[in-house]
């Protein structure tokens, strides 16, 4: 089980570091209206992991005991979904999340809603659970709930606190990348280099899952 905690640690680390909707919007809401705001942001955001991943593994509890063909299918799916995710890290042409867009002052309230409601419309969380947990699932040892919880809970604490340094720092780090282009295309190549590292280990992987009460 530690090795399927770091292994998701990982996967989860390279996502988090590839520019989506959570990302942009934090990093715009903290330069346009300070830290404090980017951070109220968060925790919309952190809710809608909680409300995505309690959803998806009340799902694959279900779909383990009763379509375990299903496993082959959704690890394959998160295999071309982590290349994907590595070929837009890498594709020419790529913009970078430190160029924000200017946005309005908002109350707190607003700001908690506007960052839950960026994440529950993004579909790379759903997709993102659908598709990696069962790949460091061992249905052997049983409880396939409470490893999902396990293991998707790890993706949360890893985006989150994450996603908070970034908020914090996103002035500094927005003034630095952009003096040093260099960097953001090391960060992108590096991204799309441990994404399509574990895409070709989910593909190639011949494990099946094994239902046990």
């Amino acid at each position: 089980m530690t090795g399927a905690l770091i292994g998701i640690a990982l996967v989860s680390l390279g996502m988090v570091l590839t520019p989506g909707p959570n990302m942009i919007y934090l990093i715009s809401r903290s330069i346009a209206q300070g830290r404090r705001a980017g951070l109220i942001s968060l925790t919309g955001v952190f809710l809608g992991f909680t409300v995505y991943l309690t959803a998806t593994c009340l799902g694959l509890t279900a779909v383990f005991a009763y379509v375990p063909a299903a496993y082959t299918v959704l690890k394959l799916a998160g295999a071309a979904y982590l290349l994907w995710l590595a070929w837009n890290a890498v594709k020419p042409g790529g913009t970078s999340a430190f160029q924000p867009r200017e946005l309005p002052a908002e109350r707190p309230a607003r700001l908690f809603g506007m960052g839950l409601l960026t994440c529950l419309l993004n579909p790379k969380i759903a997709i993102l659970y659908l598709s990696l947990l069962p790949q460091f699932i061992d249905p052997s040892m049983g409880h396939v709930l409470l490893q999902s919880l396990a293991l998707g809970s790890v993706q949360i604490v890893v985006a989150t606190t994450v996603n908070g340094l970034i908020a914090i720092s996103a002035s500094a780090l927005a003034a630095f990348l952009a003096a040093r282009p260099l960097w953001l295309r090391i960060q992108r190549y590096v991204t799309g280099g441990v994404l399509g590292v574990f895409a070709l280990r989910m593909a190639t992987d011949r494990s099946k899952a094994l239902i046990s009460a």
